[in-house]
């Protein structure tokens, strides 16, 4: 029997992944007038759906207000739009 044949017919599963819910920056714009936006008042605004995967704040649009973030990953572009306003990050 040839070799193709063989050979089991499923991918590779990387069981060490990391998932994360993403948020871009254009969405903490709806949330900005909150003291400190963390995961319980993304939750409670729509903005992402699951308790207990990790949230990623990415750098799609811009910001206009200054916005203190708690959160588990943020890309590099969405840590300059955030500290050029003033903002803090805290990861957690």
């Amino acid at each position: 029997m040839p070799l193709q044949r063989r050979l089991p017919k499923f991918g590779f599963v990387n069981i060490r992944k990391k998932s994360f819910q993403v948020v871009n920056v254009e969405d903490l714009e709806k949330v900005a007038a909150a003291q400190e936006i963390t995961r319980e008042l993304l939750i409670e605004k729509g903005l992402i759906r699951k308790k207990g995967l990790p949230v990623k704040i990415l750098g799609k649009g811009d910001l206009k207000s200054k916005i203190n973030v708690k959160t588990d990953a943020i890309s590099k572009s969405a840590r300059e739009k955030i500290e050029k306003l003033g903002g803090t990050i805290t990861l957690s």
